[in-house]
This record gives C-alpha cells, structure tokens and sequence, in this order.
C-alpha cells in the first residue's frame, strides 16, 4: 500500500504541487511560443511527456553504470535520441503538426523540464517511480500548456481548437496570440494558483 501510496504521489505531484510550468517555472519559451493554439499545445505536451517517460525510464535503468564524469553528457544522448525518434514520427504521420510545432520539437532536447528530472529524479529512484515522475510531469506540462491556450485561442482567435465560437469571433484581441498575450494569460495563471494556495494553507 505504501508502495501504491508513493507511486500515486509521483504521478500526481507534476499535475498541481510541483507543476513544471505554473510552480517550478521550467520550460517556457515553448510555453509562449507554442501556446497560441489548443492543438499546438497539446501536441508539445504529449510530444514531451513521451520523451519525458521514456528518458526518464532508460536513465533510471543505466544510472548505476554512467561514470559520474559523463552523467550529464550522456543524459543529453539519451533525451537526444527519443526526440529524434519522436520528430521521425511526427513527420511521417502527423505533417501537420510538425509544420506548425517547426523546430520547437527538435528544441525539446535542451528543454529543461527533460533534464531537470532527469537529473533530480530518474539518476536517483527506481524506473516504476521514474516512469511515473514523467508521466505526471508530461501531464502537469500538458495541461498547463492547454489551459493558457485555451483562453489565448478563445480570446485573441475567437476560436477552440480551430473551430470559431460565436461572440469570441466577432471582436477578438489580437495581442493574446501574441507573445505579450502569452505573458499575459502565464502570469495570471501562476497569479490565480498562488492565491488558491495560499488560502488553502491560511483555512488549514
């Protein structure tokens, strides 16, 4: 059960504690610039979360076999080659995606929520609990990036995943597409959490 317990504990925690974006603020050039579209977004978070899992799995099975001299170097080669594999892919079976994500996929190599765990978690725990680790912070990633597209779509496209909403449509703000629109819409964002947070501390 306690096993169970902390499993849980790292899938959930990359959701709402410990959020890459919204808590320990990684990733965010991705952030803004991919966040313009729902489809985009969601296409990046699952796009990391799938390099997130499986380089977090490879570097919890070689972490006692890496020279601590080359540890980092040879993080970068693993990350590297899933997100090849994965930018092959995208390519072959999703054209379109890969043209609008453009070099932003490639990018995912230098993205630090990859690294980070890899070095804060996956060199240091099991490769269930590392698994887990990247599953909650793809997730944690993902609807992050989702949730400020949501309202920079909606509010300076008048639109939903590509379909316009009536009222929206008809006088939408440009700048929320735009990169101050983005800034916009993270800070709020982290506003409106820290707040959540903190009242949740203060009626405990």
């Amino acid at each position: 059960m306690k096993n169970n317990a902390n499993l849980l504990n790292e899938l959930t925690k990359g959701i709402w504690k410990e959020n890459p974006i919204f808590v320990i603020s990684l990733g965010l050039c991705p952030t803004i610039a991919v966040t313009s579209s729902m489809t985009n977004a969601i296409g990046m978070g699952l796009a990391s979360m799938f390099v997130l899992v499986c380089s977090n799995l490879i570097i919890s099975l070689i972490r006692n076999i890496v020279p601590n001299a080359v540890r980092i170097p040879s993080f970068i080669v693993v990350i590297a080659t899933f997100v090849t594999i994965l930018d092959k892919l995208v390519q072959a079976y999703m054209p379109a995606l890969s043209a609008s994500l453009g070099i932003f996929i490639p990018l995912i190599v230098v993205n630090c929520i990859i690294l980070g765990r890899a070095e804060a978690f996956a060199c240091k725990n099991s490769p269930i609990a590392s698994i887990f680790d990247g599953i909650g912070m793809g997730l944690g990633f993902t609807i992050a990036l989702s949730l400020i597209a949501f309202f920079r779509e909606l509010l300076g496209d008048g639109a939903l995943l590509g379909y316009k909403i009536p009222f929206f449509a008809d006088a939408p703000a440009l700048i929320m597409i735009m990169p101050p629109g983005g800034f916009i819409v993270f800070g709020l964002l982290i506003a409106l959490k820290r707040n959540y947070d903190l009242k949740g501390k203060f009626t405990k």
